[in-house]
C-alpha cells in the first residue's frame, strides 16, 4: 500500500541518536493518522551507525534504510531520499535530534492552507551565536533578497514538500538549503511556520563558520539558475557591455588628450594604474562566469546521461532501490 507521508532523514555518524530519533518519529507519526514510511539515508557513517539499523528495521516495519558507499554529502542524501519516497508529502528533518518530530503536524496543518512547500523556522534557535546563528542570519538575508523567496530560516532541515513539486527539482553540490527557492522556480507556493529547536545532545556539529563562504558561492549559482539559466546572454552581455563601455571611455580620454593636449598627469600619464585593476576585475568576472557555465554543463552531463550524484551500497530491508 502506497504511504501518504514519507519522512526522509539524512544520517551521518549519529550512532548515539538514531534510537531516540526513530522512537520520537514513531510517536509523532502515530498522532498524524496517515499511512507513512520512514527513509533513513546513511551518508557513509563510520561510527557504527549502520550496525544499529538492523534491529530498528525489525522494530519499525515502515522503516527503510539506504546506505551510501561513501560520504556524498547532505544534498546527495536528500536527493536519494526524495527519489525513494513514495508518499504524496515528503518531510525532511535532521538526525541529530535538534529538529523536533512533534512539529510534523504543524507542517502538515500549514500545508493544508494551500502551500506546496512549508519550511520550519527555528525562531528560538539553541545554537552558539557567533559561529552558528550570526552566519545563518546573514546567509538567510542574502538568500531571501537574491531569490525573492523571503524565509527566516533556509538552513532548517525540517520542511514539508508535495512530492509532485519536489520530484521536478534536481539537486547538485550543496543545494539542499536552497530547495524552497528552487521549488518556487517551478511554481510552488512556499510558506513558513515556527518550530521547536533543541540543543544538541550528542556529538558535534558537522558545520562551521566556513559554511558561509560555500553558501555565497552556491547562492551565485542559484541566482543564475533562477533568472538566467534560459537566457545566459542577458547577464554575460551586460558584463560585456560594461567592460566595453569602460574601454571606450578610456580610449576616448586618450584620444581627447592627444588631440587637445588636455594633460592629466595622474591618470593618462600612468595608464598602468588604471588598466591593471580593470584587468584583475575582468579576470575575476571571467572566472565566475566560467564557474556558472560549468554549473550548467555539469547539470547537462548528469541529466543527459542520467548520472546520479550518489551511489547506494545496500539497503535495509534488501531491495532494488
Amino acid at each position: 500500500m502506497k504511504p501518504e507521508l514519507s519522512i526522509v532523514v539524512p544520517v551521518y555518524n549519529e550512532v548515539e541518536s538514531v534510537d531516540a530519533l526513530c522512537a520520537q518519529i514513531d510517536a509523532a507519526l502515530s498522532k498524524v493518522g496517515r499511512t507513512h514510511e520512514l527513509i533513513l539515508v546513511d551518508d557513509g557513517s563510520t561510527d557504527g551507525t549502520w550496525e544499529k539499523f538492523g534491529a530498528l528495521v525489525k522494530k519499525y516495519p515502515y522503516l527503510r534504510v539506504l546506505r551510501f558507499r561513501g560520504n556524498f554529502g547532505q544534498t546527495a542524501a536528500m536527493s536519494a531520499g526524495f527519489h525513494a519516497a513514495q508518499g504524496d508529502v515528503v518531510i525532511t528533518l535532521d538526525a541529530d535530534l535538534q529538529n523536533d518530530p512533534a512539529d510534523i503536524p504543524l507542517l502538515l496543518a500549514k500545508m493544508a492552507e494551500g502551500y506546496d512547500v512549508v519550511s520550519g523556522w527555528r525562531k528560538d534557535r539553541q545554537d552558539p551565536f557567533i559561529n552558528r546563528r550570526l552566519p545563518s542570519m546573514l546567509a538567510n538575508g542574502m538568500i531571501s533578497r537574491s531569490t525573492g523567496v523571503p524565509l527566516h530560516d533556509y538552513g532548517c532541515t525540517l520542511k514539508a514538500y508535495k512530492r509532485d513539486v519536489i520530484q521536478d527539482v534536481h539537486l547538485y553540490g550543496e543545494m539542499h538549503r536552497f530547495i524552497p527557492a528552487l521549488c518556487s522556480w517551478v511554481g510552488a507556493r512556499v510558506g513558513e511556520v515556527p518550530v521547536n529547536h533543541r540543543a544538541r545532545q550528542f556529538g558535534t556539529s558537522k558545520y562551521g563558520i566556513s559554511r558561509t563562504f560555500r553558501v555565497v558561492l552556491d547562492l551565485m549559482t542559484v541566482k543564475f539558475l533562477l533568472r538566467y539559466s534560459t537566457r545566459p546572454i542577458q547577464i554575460f552581455g551586460r558584463i560585456g557591455f560594461g567592460f566595453g563601455g569602460l574601454a571606450l571611455l578610456m580610449l576616448s580620454a586618450i584620444v581627447v588628450d592627444r588631440i587637445f593636449g588636455i594633460a592629466d598627469p595622474f591618470l593618462l600619464k600612468r595608464p598602468f594604474w588604471v588598466i591593471t585593476p580593470l584587468m584583475l576585475l575582468g579576470f575575476a568576472l571571467q572566472i565566475v562566469s566560467v564557474g556558472l557555465l560549468a554549473e550548467i554543463q555539469i547539470r547537462t552531463w548528469h541529466e543527459s546521461q542520467k548520472k546520479s550524484i550518489y551511489v547506494i551500497k545496500e539497503t535495509l530491508p534488501p531491495s532494488d532501490v
